[in-house]
């Protein structure tokens, strides 16, 4: 069953399937089908986002356990709703304590029945698994460590020992192992097991063994089975060794039965592969379209002029987005991922050795070729099918550049072909093809998401997962465009405006926006701000670079409470690497953050923020309302994240995953109600077989109106860049052509339009959104009567 619509619960300890059983009869009032919950098996406990996975065969005792989660099933059942579940099969926990496949891996070695579970290269560590878990070097760390009965403690981690190694003393009794207990920096250069992104504890599953695979989904589709639930959302399939395969086993396990989106993350025009059996993705790619509406082109231009000069360049020496991401990505690649590039060297040495053609690639070349045709990859990762031309021409020519020799430069071609599946079949050319794309991914989302989008900050609204900074905005033609391809193509996709991985919820973004709309206001604020901040004690930013974001933070984020703004602003720093690191922290250079914030964003300047802000609400209105409507009329199953049906401001994970409560409601509820009853009633005129047709507006201030036609029976129209349109003197006589019939206006009863010429200033009188449903020929032949 394909949703109407969705809603993302984030289920954690202090909010189990209890909880989440109480908001039922809130949600289903709301007009959503079904709730969407974040991951339900078993996993670290005390995990407050359940992606740390540690039993995938029973369902998460903290919440509630298996019992829990029916009842809360029964529940949304009898409201109406049906249960959508977020799965994790790219990755688990790699906390031996807690996670039995692990610990008897670590126990047993190559030849327990678990090993063929995780991607652990043995050969590459010499036998043994690397755990990079010590706080030091081991010879420094002996005295934290003892042995009770079969297990080696330290700390409050737990390793099992190999049989009868336990009476040995302590260095043999290491030795003997089949893990190696290491200082967590080298993870860096010597880990051998795959893992998430570059975060060590995650440890990578073989999913695509077909036996591993019937064990760690036997419980989810047991669910799916027994009517539990209905859809599935995928976690980064990119990590994946085969997506599409993966995908069509889960589909023929599934029956066929369930509506499944994958977190894919397009990059520029790419789009979904047509042959994965999924309703289409989560929706970042349409979270981009719509912010881009509400970005003026001419406005960002100058913000990036301004902040090259307000900063020097200083957050990343020259202040342009492609060589920012560049940069970026060469750090990673070289540092975070070091492991990662030795093991495809490895891979791509024994194709090498084996292959009398190919023989005499030196170890070191083929690692330059690894890495310089990784940082070049525009999307992130190739497939089987379909990724042939990623890798082009162009991009294999400027990597063969950084050769002194051009003989040598022959490397690049050898992994080029190897990842793209040219040089023939075998188990080393079929794990370099996968291990290539599955690395490709993790550094493009390390380096893009991770790091540039903290690096180049001109409007910091523009970077979300699945933007562009570099050309953010989108023209109302790009945007119908991108809704009839989706309306053709992938009509029961999702689309998202907030998540739980969002940097900055879509109401923050909106706020934000409006700075595209008036950046000489902004430049005039940022002088007037910095300058009162750096009259108080600690009230001087560290840097420049910083002093942009926080401020422009502070004003999309109003009044900045609890240590939010701090615990952001902190995580932003460490994730840029320019001053400080998650691995090489500067305490100085974090304790002047801290200072300037709670001086300057937190403190008394707070107020004239605040006042700055205030003058900016009337077009944060229009964004924030056109930008919901959008979603939940465009072509797609809108997903809402919890508390998003109200104005909801929240920054960067840990703060937007927040456990839900209810709100008081306000205009944007209103809207979101509005608009979830009427996809409700009349789910023909939305799903896959109803129609999207552009309506053009005429006039001089055309450009500031986005309409659609949805199966001739209901309009959206919304106003973008009201600043820029107030600012000209509002409508004129700009009017939109409505389709023929009489249409009501959902958001003020009463009001009424026929079809042909309306004028915008009538249209949008009341609010800068209109919805609009066409009514039946016999309600409107008895009207006339």
């Amino acid at each position: 069953m394909t949703p109407i619509a969705t809603y993302r619960l984030q289920l954690q300890p202090g909010f189990p399937f209890s909880a989440a059983a109480r908001a039922v009869p809130y949600l289903a009032g709301l007009g959503v089908s079904h709730l969407h919950l974040s991951p339900v098996l078993e996993a670290v406990p005390g995990s407050t986002h359940g992606y740390d996975v540690v039993d995938p065969t029973r369902v998460r005792e903290e919440l509630g356990g298996e019992a829990g989660l029916r009842e809360l099933s029964r529940t949304a059942r009898a409201h109406g709703l049906g249960i959508v579940l977020d799965i994790v099969p790219n990755h688990m926990a790699a906390v031996p304590g807690h996670n039995r496949a692990l610990w008897e891996v670590l126990r047993e070695g190559p030849l327990s029945p678990y090993a063929p579970w995780f991607d652990i290269d043995w050969e590459a560590g010499g036998g043994k698994v690397l755990l990079p878990v010590l706080a030091g070097r081991i010879g420094d760390e002996l005295g934290a460590m003892r042995v009770a009965g079969d297990v080696l403690h330290y700390g409050a981690q737990r390793f099992p020992l190999r049989d009868s190694t336990a009476r040995l003393p302590l260095p043999e009794l290491l030795d003997a192992q089949w893990y190696r207990l290491g200082w967590w920096r080298l993870a860096r250069t010597e880990l051998n097991y795959r893992r998430f992104f570059t975060i060590s504890e995650l440890i990578g599953v073989r999913v695509e063994d077909p036996a591993v695979f019937d064990a760690t989904h036997a419980k989810i589709l047991e669910l799916v089975r027994d009517g539990v639930v209905e859809g599935l959302r995928i976690d980064h399939p990119d990590g994946l060794a085969d997506p599409e395969a993966y995908l069509r086993r889960l589909d023929e396990a599934a029956g066929g039965a369930c509506w499944t989106v994958v977190e894919k993350i397009l990059t520029g025009d790419e789009w979904l592969p047509a042959g994965w059996p999924v309703a289409g993705t989560t929706g970042y790619d349409a979270l981009r379209q719509i912010d881009g509406l509400f970005t003026d082109p001419a406005g960002e231009a100058e913000l990036v002029r301004q902040y090259r000069e307000f900063t020097e360049a200083a957050g990343d020496r020259g202040g342009y987005w492609e060589a920012t991401a560049r940069r970026a990505a060469y750090r990673v690649v070289t540092h975070e991922l070091a492991a990662e590039t030795a093991a495809l060297t490895r891979l791509a040495g024994r194709v090498c050795t084996a292959d009398p053609a190919l023989r005499d690639h030196a170890p070191w070349a083929l690692r330059a070729a690894v890495r310089e045709l990784l940082v070049r990859m525009p999307v992130y990762r190739p497939y089987r099918t379909g990724g042939e031309g990623v890798l082009t021409e162009e991009a294999a020519e400027e990597a063969k550049a950084v050769f002194a020799v051009a003989e040598e430069a022959g490397a690049v071609d050898v992994v080029r072909d190897l990842a793209l599946g040219r040089l023939g079949e075998g188990p080393d050319h079929d794990a370099f093809r996968a291990r290539f794309a599955q690395t490709s991914s993790a550094l493009r989302a390390k380096s893009v998401e991770d790091t540039a989008f903290y690096r180049y900050v001109p409007l910091i609204s523009a970077n979300e997962v699945g933007g562009d900074p570099g050309s953010p905005a989108v023209s109302p033609q790009r945007f119908h465009a991108y809704c009839e391809r989706l309306a053709r193509d992938w009509p029961a996709a999702g689309t998202v405006l907030t998540t739980h991985d969002t940097k900055r919820s879509a109401d923050v973004r909106a706020r934000i926006a409006v700075l595209s709309e008036c950046p000489a206001a902004w430049a005039d604020f940022l002088a007037r701000i910095t300058e009162q901040a750096g009259v108080l004690e600690g009230g001087r930013a560290p840097d420049p670079h910083l002093a942009w974001v926080a401020w422009q933070t502070a004003v999309g984020f109003g009044f900045p409470y609890e240590g939010r703004l701090q615990t952001a602003l902190l995580k932003a720093v460490r994730e840029a690497a320019l001053h400080t690191s998650w691995t090489e922290q500067d305490p100085a250079y974090e304790a002047a953050v801290a200072d300037f914030v709670e001086a300057g964003p937190a403190g008394p300047p707070m107020y004239s923020v605040a006042l700055f802000a205030r003058g900016l609400d009337p077009h944060v209105r229009a964004n924030v309302l056109g930008a919901a409507l959008l979603q939940l009329t465009m072509p797609g199953v809108p997903d809402l994240y919890q508390g998003t049906e109200r104005e909801f401001l929240a920054l960067v994970d840990p703060d937007n995953r927040r456990p839900f409560r209810e709100g008081p409601a306000d205009e944007k509820t209103a809207v979101t109600k509005a608009a979830l009853r009427l996809r409700r009633e009349r789910p023909e005129v939305f799903g896959a077989s109803g129609t999207y047709a552009p309506l053009s507006a005429s006039g001089p201030m055309a450009e500031h109106c986005v309409a659609f036609c949805r199966t001739g029976q209901v309009v959206t129209a919304v106003t973008r860049l009201s600043l820029r349109l107030a600012d000209a003197g509002g409508w004129a006589d700009t009017e939109l052509s409505l389709p023929e019939g009489r249409w009501d206006d959902l958001l003020a009863p009463g009001r009424e339009f026929t079809g042909g010429a309306v004028p915008l200033a009538k249209l949008f009188a009341e609010r800068p959104v209109a919805l609009l449903s066409r009514r039946a020929v016999r309600e409107e032949s008895s009207g006339r009567g």
